[in-house]
């Protein structure tokens, strides 16, 4: 199955380049060189897009922009690139929804390993005996829909990436999981040491659940070691 991305870069070599090199990977690109032709495109394609690749720098308006407009209306996982050399952009876009990103200059291999990885846990395959539906503290998970409801059952907007976490926690519930264990899940890459990805990424599923953050109940952090959800979970296998 050939997968489709949406790139918006404003440096046609950098554009062209990326666009070659994937689709020699059986990727079908579509390219914007600013934010109008990266909207225009978006709203051709909503319905087809498996990832978007943003870049922070644009001469119309900047990534972060977009990647806040794109989660108002979609959970397809983005990409950010940015040639910041400072931890802001990254928080940032992970904070508005992204789900990884990239320093600028970055090798495209190590780009479509990041992209092949988000795809592969989208297209995980449940085992035959998993229960669809986990219950903790008034949500509920459903696995196959991949929703996560709150208590009046309304959904509640999650990126891919956060709710894999989130089902990570809630199937290991009680236990105390390690920083580079929950990396290694939603990412598929190992934690760099300076890498504040994966605390963004609790910090804004605690937002979601309502885990007050300075005192969380769900999510707790177990110091020097990582987290652990620290409620019961029901698993039912129908509503």
């Amino acid at each position: 199955m050939t997968r489709s991305i949406l790139l918006v870069d404003d440096d046609q070599k950098t554009r062209v380049l990326l666009k070659t090199y994937l689709e020699k990977h059986q990727y079908e690109v579509h390219a914007a060189h600013d934010g109008s032709s990266f909207l225009a495109e978006l709203e051709r394609l909503k319905d087809n897009l498996d990832l978007i690749i943003l870049d922070v720098m644009l001469p119309d308006t900047d990534g972060f922009t977009l990647c806040k407009t794109v989660r108002q209306q979609s959970q397809v996982p983005i990409i950010m690139l940015t040639a910041s050399a400072d931890d802001t952009d990254r928080i940032v876009g992970l904070e508005l929804g992204a789900d990884d990103y990239m320093a600028k200059p970055y090798n495209p291999r190590e780009l479509l390993a990041r992209i092949k990885a988000i795809h592969r846990r989208l297209s995980s395959v449940e085992s035959p005996d998993s229960l669809r539906y986990l219950r903790f503290a008034g949500f509920s998970i459903d696995v196959v829909e991949r929703l996560l409801l709150d208590a009046q059952g309304e959904a509640v907007l999650l990126t891919s990436m956060d709710f894999n976490l989130l089902r990570f926690f809630a199937e290991h519930a009680g236990e105390t999981l390690s920083r580079e264990q929950l990396m290694e899940h939603t990412r598929g890459r190992d934690l760099g040491p300076l890498d504040r990805s994966l605390d963004v990424q609790v910090s804004r599923l605690r937002q979601r659940l309502n885990d007050d953050g300075k005192n969380p109940s769900l999510i707790k952090t177990v110091r020097g070691s990582g987290y652990v959800f620290s409620t019961e979970v029901e698993k039912h296998g129908s509503v």
